[in-house]
């Protein structure tokens, strides 16, 4: 059993079991890290104070029935058993726990051989996740990022603990822009290069689009049949009553828009596919039923023209009630009839056990009001919707990026300047690498510093886009992590020691707290896998590196005092390698075999 803290925590439980009763066993011994400034101890157990009150005893006496079973058949006075060096009572009853360091080392052994390298397998579930979802025919800026990243880390994660995961890009793929765009379509020509502009530039055909609706919406006399913004909100009515020319024409834009997406997708090598979109149009053919059940079961009411959900603690600054619009006044359905359908779907007829959003902060009580409707309707059945909120990227201002014209910075301009700079660094530090792997490096340096910088804060807190601080190779960033494996890499590659095994045996210091720290992967993967929350891993590897570069200056590896040391030294050299790569793949990040 790899897993230090599950290690402890069977046999604290069974200590405490034996102690108080069987009720015991399956209590939470509140295994912790020690506090490294007050005791040398690995770990520290906290269960006797909370246990103390419902036991009767004090919190010390407690500590010590406890540590009286775990020390019951040991064959010393200190030593508890194969996994618990010794165990002592400090302050109030904490329980200060110290692992053998025989079985840190022979769990490192069973770690290296192990292809999940310590991964645990939780209870299986079928989980949706819903990210990046940009809109069709627009080009992606940076507030797409975050879900992007995020999201394709959260699915990685998941497969890994071997969990079904439904990747859902919920493009925003339907409803009145379409209208104008296609008209747009018809004007300029299907095979001409302002309509090859979708693949390459989607923002300028939209912005045409857009410029040509607003100005016949202002022309005089207004109203006219071959006006532009009648052409369009007509082509809209076509297109969603299901005419075939229009259906053909809104098709040829959307293959045009994927061609855009995927490169991006490709670029920041992000796992979506063409098989993953499930957009707003896919749920258009049910929206009026939705509609008319939520009305029949009294769910939604008719409001100002509008048919509206009224969902009890949902008041708004006027203290009057916040009404979900399920279709419009007009006839037409928003996000909010969307976002109903959508939810049924992925509990009904997907059997999701989680379905996560990864979407934008702001975007909280839109969901909540969405999923409380369709859970009143009895649509959610043993499907908990999580919403995993998204900050907000910013500048050195602190403000949100745009452009001088107001406009939100695109995300290919960010990943280009990345790109640039990423090449600079590679240019200037290996100019005896060819062109072609130089640019690779930077390609995979420069990606990494972005998707790094995103996932090593929480996913709710915004961050500063600092490229200088992104791609330094000191400091919590993805090219110092890269840059860990690679030195890694080398350090194998002179030892000619393609697949070290060891046996590996624990007699520094230094030795002992990396091989501890690589046992802690499988569990943080867990946790991430629970909390959703990635920067719980960046901050492992981190970490992890940073243990390892201690270890290899106190250590001596490739000088060795003697063979067998050495081989030891190698297998945790190797170890390591497997964990950050692996952990990296895990957030979405290549480690280049050189740096």
């Amino acid at each position: 059993m790899a897993d230090p803290t599950l290690a402890l925590t069977l046999r604290v439980q069974a200590a405490m079991a034996a102690a108080f009763g069987p009720q015991w066993r399956e209590a939470d011994p509140v295994i912790r890290p020690a506090n490294k400034r007050q005791t040398d101890a690995d770990f520290q157990a906290n269960a006797a104070m909370a246990m103390a009150k419902q036991v009767g005893k004090p919190p010390r006496e407690v500590a010590q029935a406890i540590v009286d079973q775990l020390t019951a058949n040991a064959d010393t006075g200190d030593a508890a058993d194969d996994v618990i060096e010794s165990v002592e009572i400090a302050g109030p009853g904490f329980l200060n726990l110290t692992l053998r360091t025989g079985w840190i080392a022979a769990a490192a052994q069973d770690q290296l051989a192990d292809e999940r390298l310590g991964i645990p397998t939780p209870s299986h579930e079928r989980i949706v996740v819903d990210y990046s979802s940009v809109n069709a025919a627009k080009e992606m800026h940076v507030a797409h990022l975050r879900s992007a990243v995020v999201g394709d880390s959260l699915v990685r994660t998941m497969e890994a603990l071997g969990h079904t995961v439904i990747r859902q890009n919920h493009l925003g793929d339907w409803g009145t822009a379409f209208g104008m765009l296609i008209e747009h379509l018809l004007e300029v020509g299907e095979e001409s290069d302002e309509a090859r502009l979708l693949e390459s530039d989607p923002n300028t055909f939209y912005r045409a689009a857009r410029a040509k609706f607003d100005a016949a919406e202002k022309a005089e006399p207004a109203g006219s049949a071959g006006d532009f913004d009648v052409r369009a909100r007509k082509r809209v009515t076509l297109l969603q009553s299901g005419d075939a020319k229009t259906l053909q024409l809104w098709t040829e834009i959307m293959e045009m828009s994927k061609v855009y997406i995927n490169r991006v997708y490709r670029e920041l090598d992000v796992t979506l596919t063409d098989d993953d979109i499930a957009g707003e149009s896919s749920y258009n053919a049910e929206l009026p039923g939705i509609c008319d059940e939520l009305e029949a079961k009294g769910i939604a009411t008719i409001s100002d023209g509008a048919l509206c959900v009224f969902l009890d603690g949902y008041i708004g600054r006027d203290d009057q009630p916040v009404p979900l619009i399920i279709r419009k006044s007009d006839g037409g359905y928003g996000y909010g009839t969307t976002d109903i359908a959508t939810i049924k779907h992925r509990s009904l007829d997907l059997h999701a056990d989680r379905a996560l959003y990864v979407v934008g902060a702001p975007q909280n009580l839109h969901f909540r009001m969405a999923w409380g409707a369709a859970d009143k309707a009895g649509w959610i059945q043993g499907t908990t919707p999580i919403h995993v909120q998204i900050g907000n990227v910013v500048g050195k201002d602190g403000k949100i990026l745009r452009t001088r014209s107001g406009d939100l910075i695109t995300l290919q301009s960010l990943v280009d300047a990345a790109l640039a700079k990423a090449n600079e660094v590679v240019d200037e530090s290996r100019p005896d690498l060819p062109a072609e792997q130089r640019a690779t490096i930077a390609h995979q340096v420069g990606v990494g510093a972005i998707k790094y910088a995103d996932l090593s804060v929480a996913h709710d807190s915004g961050y500063t886009f600092d490229l200088e601080r992104m791609l330094a190779l000191q400091g919590n960033t993805g090219p110092y992590l890269q840059y860990a494996t690679a030195r890694i890499t080398s350090i194998l590659g002179r030892a000619d020691a393609v697949d070290p095994s060891g046996p590996i045996v624990l007699t520094e210091p230094a030795e002992r707290a990396l091989a501890l720290r690589l046992l802690d992967f499988g569990s943080v993967v867990a946790q991430v896998g629970e909390s959703l929350e990635p920067h719980r891993l960046a901050s492992y590897l981190f970490d992890l590196a940073q243990t390892f570069t201690t270890f290899y200056d106190q250590c001596p590896v490739l000088k060795a005092e003697d063979a067998a040391v050495r081989d030891s030294r190698l297998a945790l050299c190797a170890l390591t390698r497997m964990v950050l790569v692996r952990g990296l793949f895990l957030l979405g990040i290549t480690a280049p075999e050189q740096m």
